[in-house]
């Protein structure tokens, strides 16, 4: 049985406060750290850029993984490995030559993952699945923190298992938005690999504790 993953969200975390929340995913059964990267013309938000990164990087103790909601990804790509990302996912949407994008990506020594928005159809990955380590199926509209999970998304995820075992690939399925201990089992069920976390998380009373449960009810 897969072990499927957690990824806290750091975009959820207390931006006043954020050692403390970077020691406590590390000290947490967490898996990955999450880190948004939004540039305001993409999505709407604006979030962090590349010296909070940079930060953020210096303390971490696990893997990177840096989704760009960003146009023109590749301008940064390089730069995105120099600051210590371990994967890097960028938007189908934004990216005219993916193919491209995934190589400069892997070329930098990262995990290169490509992210859909809740209406673009997973049958667009077919061609390029063998080339991709992560999709990243967003169940919410990408931009902001806090809504609510969108039902569709299980159905996606099945297709999206397909697509990767029918060409047997390894890519991994992530999902990223309004994950809940409503919902996770349901999606690990499905076939997600990796599951990111914020605001249910960082909001909890305690967030190391929430992650452990989160955990348990996945894996046992």
């Amino acid at each position: 049985m897969k072990k499927t993953l957690i990824a806290p969200s750091v975009l959820a975390a207390d931006f006043a406060n954020l050692q403390r929340d970077i020691e406590m995913i590390n000290h947490s059964e967490a898996d990955w750290f999450h880190i948004d990267i939004m540039d305001g013309v993409f999505v709407p938000n604006i979030s962090f850029g590349m010296p909070v990164l940079e930060a953020i990087s210096k303390h971490a103790k696990k893997t990177i993984d840096v989704h760009l909601m960003i146009i023109d990804p590749d301008r940064y790509i390089k730069t995105f490995a120099q600051l210590g990302s371990t994967n890097l996912t960028v938007h189908y949407e934004a990216c005219t030559h993916l193919h491209r994008t995934l190589q400069a990506i892997k070329a930098e020594g990262m995990k290169a993952g490509v992210a859909l928005n809740p209406h673009t159809p997973v049958s667009l990955l077919e061609d390029i699945i063998n080339d991709i380590d992560l999709v990243c199926l967003m169940s919410v509209n990408p931009g902001f923190g806090g809504q609510s999970f969108i039902e569709k998304t299980y159905k996606k995820v099945k297709e999206l298992k397909e697509i990767i075992t029918r060409n047997n690939a390894s890519t991994l399925i992530e999902i990223d938005g309004g994950v809940t201990n409503r919902n996770a089992k349901q999606l690990a069920e499905a076939g997600a690999d990796v599951l990111v976390a914020g605001n249910f998380v960082f909001k909890a009373e305690n967030p190391t504790q929430t992650i452990s449960d989160l955990k348990k009810l996945l894996n046992n």
